[in-house]
């Protein structure tokens, strides 16, 4: 969606003068010897010069996406975002602060393997529309023209993004739940980030080798969310959760596969890949999450802080997870 640039009076300085407007009815403003400083006349366009590029972006965009939820600009999303980190971090700890952490096995069930049902769909449209159909893993360019297959694909991409607001109730089950520990910076960053950075990936660059790294979290979810499904479960299923310490080593394969694809193109002598600052971004994700994940590794397994029962004691009972 394109924003118009609204009219501005002809000013003094358009017309030999400073710091004045001209109307029929005469001068108004300051003295005709105001001298408006360089400073003041930067802030006074940046308003402008933002809209401008916005719109050049705009200009640009892939049609397919338009009129799509949440697609017309990323002042929606950024309103949710804004709200959602604003919820976990101030008002729903001082909402829930006196009073009892809500009941939310039978929700959390149903969220944790509707999640498992919805990441298998997005894996199967994933490779249906480019991933096993003919993406060779190397340079793939985005299709931006109207085949079945193309539209299928941004499609695709559209729900991996509408999951990512999804899975804010991650945050806000903790919050109801009273599980503060959980709401690490490493969580709630990932949960913001991901969603604010997909809209532009939807609707730009819908397809080709920066779909990679989605379609493999899609295959990390369905495991995750299967054991977070199995742990709501309750008791009677922990003896069957003893790879519970191993989720964490399978986000970080995650990440180095991540890192490894779309380190690719630097080494490419010919990837015309219409947008490469999605390549970028991708990449310093790959490597963020990479380093986070890895210290989080090292604090919560390496130091034994978070070890399964099983393996900290010898207890056949496993540790539920807290989600």
């Amino acid at each position: 969606m394109r924003l118009g640039n609204p009219q501005r009076p002809e000013s003094d300085n358009e017309s030999g003068r400073s710091g004045l407007c001209r109307t029929d009815a005469g001068v108004l403003g300051f003295s005709e010897n105001r001298r408006v400083a360089p400073g003041e006349m930067a802030l006074s366009e940046l308003p402008s010069r933002v809209l401008s590029l916005y719109n050049q972006m705009m200009d640009v965009a892939d049609p397919r996406a338009d009129g799509w939820l949440l697609m017309s600009s990323p002042g929606p999303q950024t309103i949710i975002i804004v709200s959602y980190i604003y919820f976990v971090m101030s008002l729903g700890p001082r909402f829930m602060e006196n009073r009892k952490p809500f009941d939310l096995k039978r929700i959390l069930i149903v969220y944790n393997f509707g999640v498992v049902a919805l990441s298998l769909y997005m894996v199967y449209e994933y490779i249906m529309s480019g991933w096993g159909t003919g993406y060779s893993f190397h340079c793939d360019l985005v299709d931006y023209s109207t085949s079945p297959q193309a539209v299928r694909m941004v499609a695709t991409c559209w729900l991996y993004y509408f999951s990512k607001f999804i899975e804010m109730f991650d945050t806000i089950f903790f919050v109801l739940r009273k599980k503060n520990s959980q709401i690490t910076f490493l969580h709630v960053y990932h949960h913001a980030i991901m969603p604010f950075t997909w809209w532009f990936g939807v609707k730009f660059a819908g397809g080709g080798l920066g779909t990679f790294h989605a379609m493999l979290n899609c295959i990390v979810h369905v495991i995750m969310y299967t054991y977070y499904g199995l742990s709501a479960l309750g008791p009677a299923y922990q003896r069957y959760l003893w790879w519970k310490k191993y989720l964490t080593t399978i986000q970080l394969i995650q990440f180095v596969l991540v890192t490894s694809h779309i380190g690719q193109y630097f080494f490419m002598k010919n990837c015309p890949y219409r947008f490469p600052i999605f390549i970028y971004i991708i990449g310093l994700y790959g490597l963020v999450f990479l380093i986070l994940f890895i210290n989080f590794w090292y604090h919560a397994y390496t130091k034994g802080k978070r070890l399964p029962k099983v393996l900290q004691n010898g207890s056949k009972a496993v540790s539920p997870k807290d989600h």
